[in-house]
């Protein structure tokens, strides 16, 4: 019997998104990806200063916070040749690293875990049973004596004796897809709990180094971070003198400290809860190794650049492109190559002059919104037209996965150390070959694995960015080309970063000192955008096919694999109706 099923909004996510999944019996033979909110910051853009774009456009998602600040003072300072110091590279690479522990820690526990953890079964548990799991589970981690977690069951106890389970409603509590036994629910539920707590110490990183979380601040031409520690007063027996005063910035020597603090805090949590747990209920789940895949097409722009942006060989992520799940073979990438990255709008809800089959190169993007989808309230999508507000980008005609299983599998095709040892011991405690690691579960592992692998190369931009301060580097912003008369009459460049969702560009149009044009392709357009003009799926929507479900009125299974992608949406800045008229209007007092 076929059935088409429609969860909207997928929930635990970022944003707005529906996801139709047509099945034949118990098994989805196709799915549709919509994105049911537009994004205007583009033409919010047009005509500003583009040294203000960054403050814009960095608004365009609250839980990637500082990513495109970053793309975007990037794409400035590429149109218009700005060269940053060494030290506010290495400030950059904290905060972006430290969005990524953050960011990834907050998506297994908060948004992707309860996919797996039955959270009404850990009131089964035995805590003195749940602690001897946690010992083996994680020597290292002091957390695991029984009165830890007897305490934490009577906290999720009250949760659901109150009949207000709050955060941990709705969920599809006892459902029979639910494999891990009370013990190991009732471990990760408090570990989730501890997360909770554990993100108001970390967030602080970009507060000393840009001033706020969320929405660090930036600058085009460096950081906005001054070093207030005079490194010539060292060493004479009255300490360091704090230039502009004691305590100038909270980049001094009580900063600096903390920050090192922060880092330690990070690995300490991903070596002993974040990396632990993952194994652990992987363990569990072994058939999601086989299925959740998508296009096998994968691409990472790179980023963590040790001599600056324009030596992509000095990149800690590598940038290529794999098709086919070749690995032998990475493909190189030019975000100028008007050839080379297209998004197309044939199932979009959106016009371009020349007609929606065609690709456009963001240079040339154009966002001029059409919905001509139904009038809500409606029970399926038209998916033959129009279905989604996301555009469908493609690389030399591919659709491409991007984010962390890309860039796991960037750094083990190009002989990364550190990957190929963390994927090579986790594959092999789990008894699973390196195709599992094209699946639902290979894609949730690749995130883990790879949030160790920043934590563990802060601590090196760390010590780099003090040993420049004991040498005598203070210098933290460039102040050339600084006045817009000495800008070219037009220019134009691209920002890039990789974001904790994947690989994210802004391209930027500057003609007589004003933005022209402004586009942004962002890692769920990749992942989560529709068909495009042959047909071709994307990512979420060919990683859905095959799925079987056990109840499809609770279909956890698509729940599963849609998070382990970590949607994130919120590209969609505000609504407007079918007229484009404002729909909500909401006033802070």
């Amino acid at each position: 019997m076929s059935e088409r099923i429609v969860v909207d909004p997928i929930t635990r996510i970022e944003g707005h998104l529906r996801i139709e999944a047509q099945t034949n019996g118990d098994t989805i033979t196709e799915a549709w990806s919509s994105g049911t909110m537009v994004r205007g910051i583009e033409i919010i853009l047009r005509g500003r200063d583009p040294r203000d774009a960054w403050a814009f456009a960095q608004r365009i998602c609250g839980v990637c916070t500082l990513v495109h600040g970053i793309a975007s003072v990037r794409a400035v300072e590429d149109a218009l040749n700005y060269e940053i110091p060494p030290n506010a590279q290495l400030i950059r690479n904290l905060m972006i690293a430290a969005q990524y522990v953050h960011d990834h820690v907050m998506h297994f526990y908060h948004l992707h875990a309860l996919d797996w953890v039955d959270v009404v079964s850990a009131l089964n548990a035995d805590p003195k049973a749940t602690s001897q799991l946690a010992q083996q589970v994680s020597p290292a981690n002091p957390k695991s004596s029984p009165g830890y977690f007897a305490d934490m069951k009577k906290r999720l106890q009250e949760f659901v004796e109150s009949g207000q389970l709050g955060i941990f409603a709705n969920g599809y509590w006892g459902h029979p897809a639910y494999k891990l036994p009370p013990e190991a629910n009732l471990m990760v539920v408090s570990h989730y709990l501890e997360a909770l707590a554990w993100q108001r110490n970390v967030v602080q990183l970009h507060t000393i180094l840009g001033g706020k979380n969320p929405h660090p601040n930036f600058l085009v031409g460096g950081s906005p971070s001054a070093i207030s520690i005079d490194p010539g007063h060292q060493g004479k027996g009255k300490g360091p003198r704090y230039r502009g005063g004691d305590g100038a910035t909270a980049l001094n020597q009580s900063g600096l400290s903390k920050i090192k603090d922060i880092i330690e805090n990070m690995q300490r949590f991903v070596d002993q809860v974040y990396l632990p747990d993952t194994l652990a209920i992987a363990g569990y789940y072994k058939e999601w190794a086989k299925q959740g895949e998508g296009v096998g097409n994968f691409m990472s722009y790179g980023d963590f650049p040790t001599n600056g942006m324009d030596d992509i060989s000095s990149f800690l992520v590598p940038r290529g492109a794999i098709l086919n799940r070749d690995l032998s073979t990475v493909h190189d990438i030019d975000l100028n190559d008007d050839a080379q990255i297209k998004e197309y709008v044939s199932h979009s809800w959106y016009n371009y002059q020349g007609g929606k089959d065609q690709g456009l190169h963001p240079y040339d993007g154009e966002t001029e919104l059409n919905y001509d989808g139904p009038q809500p309230p409606y029970q399926h999508l038209n998916v033959d037209q129009s279905y989604s507000w996301m555009k469908s980008p493609r690389w030399k005609g591919h659709a491409m996965e991007v984010g962390p299983l890309a860039r796991v599998l960037l750094l083990y095709a190009r002989g990364h150390e550190q990957t190929k040892e963390l994927a090579t011991k986790a594959l092999n405690q789990l008894d699973l070959p390196l195709e599992a690691m094209y699946s639902t579960l290979g894609r949730t592992a690749a995130r883990t694995l790879e949030t160790k692998i920043f934590a563990d190369g802060m601590m090196g931009w760390y010590d780099q960015l003090v040993n420049n301060i004991r040498n005598g580097d203070v210098k933290t912003h460039n102040e050339k080309l600084w006045d817009p008369s000495t800008w070219p009459k037009e220019a134009r460049g691209v920002g890039y970063t990789e974001a904790p969702r994947g690989a994210l560009a802004h391209w930027i149009v500057i003609k007589d000192g004003k933005i022209d044009n402004y586009q942004a392709v962002v890692p769920s357009t990749w992942n989560a955008g529709p068909r495009d003009a042959q047909g071709q799926e994307g990512p979420y929507e060919a990683a859905l096919k095959g799925h079987k479900l056990h109840d499809p009125e609770q279909p956890i299974e698509i729940l599963r694999t849609i998070h382990s992608f970590d949607p994130c949406i919120a590209c969609a800045v505000h609504v407007t109706d079918t007229e484009g008229e404002e729909r909500v209007n909401v006033k802070v007092v």
